[in-house]
C-alpha cells in the first residue's frame, strides 16, 4: 500500500523547493518533513529528492509526484461533490497543475487562456517553458500533465488536439537592413549580420535560411532567451531574428521593423497534448486552450 501522507510530504518538498517551505505548507516542523522523506526513501530503497537549493525530485520521485497530482485532481473533484468527506484543511488546499508551453506561445496567447481557465476554477498552474520541439519530452518524462508542443505524433498515454500554427516574421530595424542587407539577403550578408537566437534549441533562424535561401549557414548570433527582448533588441538594431506575428505586427505597420524578405513567413503548427488519466476531469482547461488558440493562431 502507498503511504499517501508521506507522498504528500514528498510532493510538498518538490513543489516548494525546500524542506522548510514544505514544513510551513504542511504545518509541521522541518525535522518532521526530513524524517518522513527519509523513511519513505528507506522503504522504497531509492533516493527521491536531491537535497539542494532548490530541492528537486529524482526520476522516481518525479513519478510519485505526478501520481499525487492525479490523486489531488480526483480528491478535489470528490470533495467538491461530497464536502463532508474532507477535513477543513483538505477543503482549503488548492491543486496545482503542472503544464508546459513554448516561450513564444507564453508571450502571445497562452496567458490569456491560462487566466480564463483559472478565473473559472480553483486550480493553480505551474507553467514550465521549453522549446516547442521539447515540451513533449516533459510529458514523456512525467514532469507535466499537459503541454503545448509541435509534436504531431501523440505522446503515449496522451490525447492530442491541433491548435493552429504560430506565424513568424523575420525582421530587423531599417538601420540594420541598410547596414547589412543593402544589396539583398545574400550568403555573404548573413555571414556578417548578427542574428538573435533564443537558446541552443532554437532553430527558427536556421529553418528560415534553409527555406528561403536553400542553404545551411553558420551565422554569427547573440544569445537572448526572451521573446519580448527579441523584439526590443530588433528595434534597437542589435540583430535580425524570427518573431511571432502577434509581437511585431504593429512595428511592421509603422516601419519600425522590416521583413528581411517581404512575405517570407514561417508557420509552426502547435498541438495540445494532455494525459489521458486527467483529460476528462480537466476538459475545461483543454476547451479554454483550444478556444483561445484557434482564435489567435493561423
Amino acid at each position: 500500500m502507498l503511504d499517501y501522507s508521506a507522498l504528500r510530504v514528498l510532493h510538498a518538498v518538490v513543489q516548494s523547493g525546500s524542506f522548510e517551505r514544505a514544513a510551513v505548507l504542511l504545518s509541521v516542523t522541518p525535522s518532521a518533513v526530513s524524517q518522513r522523506i527519509r523513511q519513505l526513501e528507506e522503504r522504497l530503497g531509492t533516493i527521491l529528492v536531491v537535497r539542494g537549493s532548490p530541492c528537486v525530485a529524482t526520476e522516481k520521485g518525479l513519478w510519485l509526484c505526478r501520481h499525487m497530482d492525479n490523486v489531488s485532481i480526483l480528491e478535489s473533484e470528490l470533495f467538491h461533490h461530497l464536502p463532508s468527506l474532507a477535513h477543513s484543511d483538505d477543503l482549503q488546499q488548492r491543486v496545482t497543475l503542472p503544464v508546459a508551453t513554448n516561450a513564444d506561445s507564453l508571450a502571445t496567447w497562452f496567458v490569456e487562456a491560462a487566466a480564463a481557465f483559472t478565473s473559472a476554477s480553483s486550480y493553480l498552474l505551474n507553467i514550465s517553458v521549453d522549446d516547442q520541439d521539447s515540451t513533449a519530452e516533459w510529458l514523456t518524462a512525467g514532469k507535466v500533465i499537459a503541454a503545448v508542443t509541435s509534436a504531431e505524433k501523440p505522446v503515449s498515454g496522451c490525447r492530442r488536439y491541433a491548435l493552429g500554427a504560430l506565424r513568424y516574421h523575420t525582421t530587423a530595424s531599417p538601420e540594420f537592413i541598410n547596414r547589412y542587407f543593402s544589396d539583398g539577403v545574400t550568403e555573404k550578408a548573413l555571414a556578417a549580420a548578427p542574428a538573435l537566437t533564443f537558446n541552443q534549441k532554437d532553430r527558427l533562424q536556421a529553418e528560415w535560411i534553409r527555406r528561403y535561401l536553400d542553404k545551411d549557414l553558420n551565422i554569427p548570433t547573440h544569445w537572448l532567451p526572451s521573446s519580448q527582448s527579441f523584439v526590443e533588441a530588433g528595434l534597437r538594431g542589435m540583430g535580425w531574428c524570427t518573431n511571432p506575428a502577434h509581437l511585431v505586427h504593429e512595428h511592421l505597420a509603422t516601419g519600425q521593423l522590416v521583413e528581411l524578405i517581404p512575405g517570407s513567413t514561417l508557420d509552426t503548427p502547435l498541438f495540445w497534448q494532455i494525459n489521458r488519466l486527467v483529460a476528462d476531469r480537466l476538459s475545461a482547461l483543454t476547451e479554454t486552450i483550444i478556444s483561445v488558440a484557434r482564435r489567435t493562431l493561423v
